[in-house]
């Protein structure tokens, strides 16, 4: 089973649809084609530019195009459900019983409230998850009603995730304009993600890093 497979899947991609369209009626931030998309590209590229075996860098593409499908049945313990949801799907594809493990480990291991990098593929999915901030994800464009999440993804001008010092730490560099929303904001809703994203590096025998407009505050 292959990423081409995966991403051509018919069924997947109706649940990646309906899953973003349940987010969008409560309101939450983009997690469509794009997102997905970014993960599983980030994921993979990270495994493979620290010698991770291709197959293994192929699962975590995998895992980061379908971590975001439990929220078709409630954005409450969509980890879990979305994890449940790929175990029918790729079992019914014939994927390897041992592969599925991985992957499903992975998903079911990415939400901030109960997330673990317990697998290389689990730590290369929450880095590519939690490190994706940017405008283009905040679906209304009238600041009137925007909350702070909005507030805090709108006014990120630039972003890039990226690995630095050969390997041995991933950085997220971000450019924030803080007419839209100042700094600690940024902090008070992403703190959490910052200090998983330090745990999953560390799982790949990496450091973290954070710039916030040239600054280095992580």
């Amino acid at each position: 089973m292959t990423p081409a497979q995966i991403k051509e899947n018919e069924q997947i991609r109706t649940y990646i649809q309906r899953a973003d369209d349940t987010l969008a009626a409560m309101g939450f931030t983009e997690h469509s084609y794009a997102h997905v998309t970014r993960v599983a590209h980030f994921a993979e590229k990270v495994l493979t530019e620290l010698g991770y075996p291709k197959r293994t860098c192929e699962l975590a593409w995998i895992a980061g195009y379908m971590h975001d499908i439990g929220n078709v049945i409630n954005r409450i313990d969509h980890a879990q459900s979305g994890a449940v949801m790929a175990f029918r799907i790729l079992d019914k594809l014939g994927m390897d019983a041992d592969e599925i493990a991985t992957v499903c480990s992975a998903i079911g291991n990415h939400d901030e409230s109960t997330a673990y990098p317990v697998n290389p593929v689990a730590a290369a999915l929450i880095l590519a998850d939690k490190t994706d901030v940017r405008r283009t994800r905040v679906r209304t464009k009238d600041p009137a009603a925007f909350d702070i999440h909005d507030r805090v993804n709108y006014a990120v001008e630039k972003a890039s995730t990226r690995l630095v010092d050969d390997n041995s730490a991933v950085l997220l560099s971000l450019v924030i304009d803080t007419d839209i929303s100042p700094v600690i904001d940024y902090f008070e809703i992403f703190m959490d993600r910052m200090l998983l994203c330090r745990r999953a590096a560390e799982k790949l025998g990496l450091s973290f890093r954070l710039e916030v407009n040239g600054q280095m505050v992580l």
